[in-house]
């Protein structure tokens, strides 16, 4: 099964996890989140694999200039339709793989995914 990665293409930590993936010659595919936004089901997955407080990206830009009313929804659990929205709000690198959720890159846990 192919591995699917989605993030924004300039983000730093995508460009590390790509590289890794290419190093240990990984077939994936790259979703650029500008071009193809997740929809609410998949946001919804995301959130059920790994949880809401680990997939939305609090340090981020997008966070920061984000209208109080918004940060309270995902506050109070309403998260999937502002990660819709705005889905720089994401943590990246999110990684699909054998059904699996891995969120951010660590190549310790890449390796562990991908048995290398």
């Amino acid at each position: 099964m192919k591995a699917v990665i989605y993030g924004i293409p300039n983000c730093d930590t995508i460009k590390m996890a790509r590289r890794w993936l290419e190093a240990q010659g990984v077939d994936y595919t790259f979703v650029d989140f500008r071009k193809t936004a997740p929809i609410a089901e998949q946001v919804a997955g995301w959130i059920t694999a790994v949880g809401q407080k680990k997939l939305v990206n609090r340090r981020s830009t997008t966070w920061k200039n984000l209208p109080e009313q918004e940060r309270r929804a995902v506050e109070d659990g309403d998260a999937i339709s502002v990660l819709v929205s705005h889905p720089t709000l994401i943590k990246r690198p999110v990684l699909e793989h054998r059904g699996q959720t891995v969120v951010g890159f660590n190549a310790t846990d890449y390796a562990q995914q991908f048995n290398r």
